[in-house]
């Protein structure tokens, strides 16, 4: 239940804010270059500029960093698993014992090290979705992708799944809820038990929510073709992408920031 209400990946929140006027492109260009910087980046003080880079942006988007951080909680568990993976089994200096278990220095520094990688990798992703609309992700990603008309590879109709697929996550979130609630009041158990009998007792709100899934799927695909809805082929957009100042501004202070957390590793 806790999992469902922390889950903050897909939902979007308006604000009046620099980084909500950014241009779609611009954020999620971007988001993917802080992704694989991310993972280029060999110290702490390249995690410590990239760290402080994004709770600034998240300041200027005017969101909660409660919010934000809430997010993090439905992965918290891979987090300390990865930490305890790396405290058993990396070599190096033994600073406890545990049975036949040591945890060494080098081990607690490297879990750490990952951690904080997969905390960053989990805020980058969130600042974009919760500062860009839907609606701006698809044309954002379409743009981006409009290169492949050239092989004859639907970019409109790639941007609409992945934006609808990114869309109903805090849809099918809420509606787990409201099935595991209705279990709940029939007398399910979802606490109790062994591993195993835990997930047979989870097999009641995986079908129904399955079943809802279809339902909704199927739902959109009548509204859409109610509405004439042809895929992309010479479709007009109400608001046309233009990258001004603004957005100039940010993709030069961006790269700075990457390329000394990069340097920061050397």
């Amino acid at each position: 239940m806790k999992f469902i209400r922390n889950l903050t990946i897909g939902q979007y929140i308006y604000q009046d804010s620099i980084i909500h006027k950014l241009d779609p492109r611009v954020k999620i260009l971007l988001s993917i270059s802080l992704i694989i910087t991310i993972f280029l980046v060999k110290s702490w003080s390249g995690f410590f500029i990239i760290g402080i880079y994004l709770f600034t942006n998240i300041f200027l988007a005017k969101v909660n960093p409660k919010f934000v951080l809430r997010g993090i909680k439905p992965l918290l568990m891979i987090i300390i698993l990865t930490l305890l993976i790396h405290f058993f089994i990396t070599p190096g200096e033994v600073i406890y014992r545990i049975w036949i278990l040591n945890i060494t220095l080098e081990g607690i520094q490297r879990g750490t090290f990952i951690a904080i990688r997969l905390f960053l990798l989990i805020l980058s992703t969130s600042w974009l979705t919760l500062t860009t609309s839907p609606i701006s992700l698809t044309d954002g990603i379409e743009k981006i992708l409009s290169f492949l008309k050239i092989f004859k590879i639907p970019a409109h109709e790639i941007a609409m799944m992945m934006t609808i697929a990114l869309r109903f996550i805090p849809t099918l979130m809420e509606e787990t809820e409201k099935i595991i609630k209705a279990q709940i009041a029939r007398g399910a158990d979802f606490e109790s038990g062994n591993f195993i009998k835990r997930i047979q007792n989870f097999l009641p709100i995986i079908i129904p929510l399955f079943i809802n899934a279809f339902h909704r799927a199927d739902e959109l695909a009548i509204a859409m073709e109610a509405r004439c809805y042809r895929g992309g082929e010479g479709r007009t957009h109400y608001r046309t992408l233009l990258i001004n100042n603004t957005d100039y501004v940010f993709i030069i202070i961006t790269m700075l920031v990457l390329v000394v957390s990069c340097v920061q590793g050397i």
